[in-house]
């Protein structure tokens, strides 16, 4: 999947002001690690504490199309407090606010309600990322059944102590800053940026090109035609063709405990600002949400006011993190200054931190194809015979449900008797999604 480069990594010291420089940048790119191991490494090495969170939100409306989710005391097992995870999101709608709006009120019980419930942490942390892509493929579908035609993109975070989940779909952005080391942690789903995005619209049915004016001459960002959407993944657009996708890029990391910060913004922060620049201009602002004005204020001075501009700011701290008191400032005369000036002195050099990394990667996928998305093995056995359809968690007769892995009687890759399985109308949109149904779709802009 295509991304925006994050450019060079930086050697400042990050937002921490009691955090040593790393000696040396570790890679952007950490090899994928089992998360039994990094439990294990945890158990061994007693880091057991969560981190300490803070959260600040900032917005500046144009179109009154933007809307941000935070929630800080959500619970794995209700009534539970040592199962409690934060989540926050970013919805910027488009043609209109229906879309981002439900999405906002119904996303996360959509994600819930495809977890089973009792599951143990690292169990649930492992299930995450399926149940991430039934959510969004389910909200979308109730949302296209009011028959609305607005849409929105999705930037979505979970965090259970030190593991962040991210699941997106359009051009909303959240962004790592951790030891002075900027990562991406979404996917741009702009047709623009991402080659297979085009390749995957084309394949399933849909138009990309521009828009053409008298002359023949093209102007703007490639769109999706019919519909005219510059998106390839979103949440609604049911005036658009079902090649437009829900299906998130998911990517599910354990961050070190030398902590970090996330910017999760929407796309009017990201068309001003680099990855890099959002984070390096909010460095050293140690209270999110001035951070988070901070950056809105940068845009707004670098662009201007072209688009509802929205950003969030999620501090994990260190749990032995003791914030510095703020510094007393005392106004000298210019006399005094005078005959007391002293050369400033460098500050001293700081130990080097441990080996471990900015961050282990968990988990990460991209691809359209729910086949590939939604894993082996049946469905959750829902009771009386019956199993749950994968996507919209109805019952379903075993002898009912249709495979995700259901193509053609002789196609090579079919696999009508695996698991999981959909319900008849999943089962639709599956295919739909995939461009082996036609379309009943047909104009949107973003």
């Amino acid at each position: 999947m295509g991304s925006k480069e994050n450019g060079k990594p930086s050697r400042h010291n990050g937002f921490f002001p009691s955090l040593p420089n790393r000696s040396r940048t570790p890679p952007r790119n950490p090899p994928m690690v089992p998360l039994a191991s990094l439990l294990a490494y945890e158990l061994k090495n007693e880091i057991v504490e969560n981190p300490l969170l803070r959260c600040g939100l900032a917005l500046q409306p144009r179109k009154g199309e933007d809307f941000a989710l935070v929630k800080t005391d959500c619970q794995r097992i209700p009534g539970d407090g040592s199962s409690t995870f934060a989540v926050f999101g970013i919805f910027d709608g488009h043609n209109g606010s229906a879309a981002a709006i439900y999405t906002k009120e119904n996303l996360l019980n959509d994600v819930m309600s495809a977890l089973s419930p009792g599951l143990k942490r690292d169990d649930w942390l492992a299930a995450l990322p399926r149940a991430l892509v039934a959510g969004f493929v389910k909200t979308d579908k109730e949302f296209q059944a009011k028959e609305q035609t607005s849409g929105t993109t999705v930037t979505f975070v979970v965090i259970d102590g030190w593991t962040i989940t991210v699941a997106c779909v359009g051009d909303s952005r959240c962004v790592l800053d951790s030891q002075g080391v900027v990562t991406d942690l979404t996917v741009d789903h702009r047709l623009d940026d991402n080659e297979e995005e085009r390749e995957r619209v084309r394949a399933a049915g849909g138009e990309v090109g521009r828009l053409s004016i008298v002359g023949g001459a093209e102007i703007g960002p490639l769109r999706v035609w019919p519909g005219g959407l510059c998106l390839s993944r979103s949440i609604g657009d049911m005036d658009v063709g079902e090649f437009i996708v829900p299906v998130p890029h998911v990517k599910q990391i354990k961050l070190s405990t030398n902590g970090g910060r996330l910017i999760i913004a929407s796309d009017g922060v990201w068309d001003a600002l680099t990855s890099e620049k959002a984070a390096k201009c909010c460095r050293g602002l140690l209270q999110p949400e001035v951070a988070a004005k901070h950056i809105i204020k940068e845009t707004l001075r670098t662009r201007g006011l072209r688009d509802d501009t929205t950003c969030i700011v999620v501090d994990l701290l260190p749990p032995t993190y003791v914030e510095p008191p703020p510094p007393v400032i005392k106004k000298k005369s210019t006399i005094y200054r005078m005959f007391h000036w002293k050369q400033k002195q460098p500050p001293p050099s700081q130990p080097a931190y441990d080996e471990i990394p900015v961050m282990e990667e968990l988990f990460e996928e991209g691809s359209a194809m729910l086949s590939e998305r939604l894993g082996p093995g049946a469905s959750v056995n829902g009771g009386n015979g019956m199993f749950l359809c994968a996507i919209c968690q109805c019952d379903i007769e075993a002898n009912d449900g249709i495979s995700v892995h259901a193509g053609a009687f002789f196609a090579s890759k079919s696999r009508p008797l695996d698991g999981p399985f959909l319900c008849r109308s999943c089962k639709w949109k599956q295919e739909a999604m995939e461009g082996k149904q036609p379309s009943t779709r047909g104009g949107a802009s973003k």
